[in-house]
């Protein structure tokens, strides 16, 4: 007996109606950019972060040793940022549920710290061995 074919979409899912194609991708585009807009405008670490980034990627082009080594080096600024900017989407949807103070609240805020730190060493541990290894030619 042959089975019915297999549903596209889990069970309940319903397909949100609106843009599509190249209207939807745009639309996402300045959603985006209006998410980094809004990192930069908030966040002193996100603006600190990525002026760092802006500075250490053509450097990354010097001191990596090979394609695959400065892609390393350019992922660990990328994660960075992008740990940032998770942080920040988590600290905001804490703070719009309300003031008061909450365990699972701070422990979401924490976790989203503590990403942004181990970014921040990956970053330290590539970059630093990396600038050794060039310095010392």
């Amino acid at each position: 007996m042959n089975s019915p074919e297999p549903e596209l979409q889990p069970k309940g899912h319903m397909n949100k109606p609106g843009k599509r194609g190249l209207t939807r991708l745009l639309a996402a585009t300045r959603h985006s950019r209006d998410g980094l807009v809004s990192a930069w405008r908030s966040e002193e670490a996100f603006r600190t972060e990525a002026v760092l980034a802006l500075a250490f990627l053509p450097l990354a082009f010097a001191v990596g040793d090979g394609l695959a080594h400065q892609l390393v080096l350019v992922v660990c600024c990328a994660l960075v940022i992008l740990a940032e900017i998770l942080n920040t989407a988590i600290e905001s949807v804490v703070d719009r549920i309300g003031p008061e103070h909450d365990p699972l609240s701070g422990q979401a805020k924490d976790l989203g710290s503590a990403a942004v730190l181990v970014s921040l060493l990956l970053f330290a541990l590539a970059w630093g061995l990396s600038l050794w290894q060039w310095w010392q030619g």
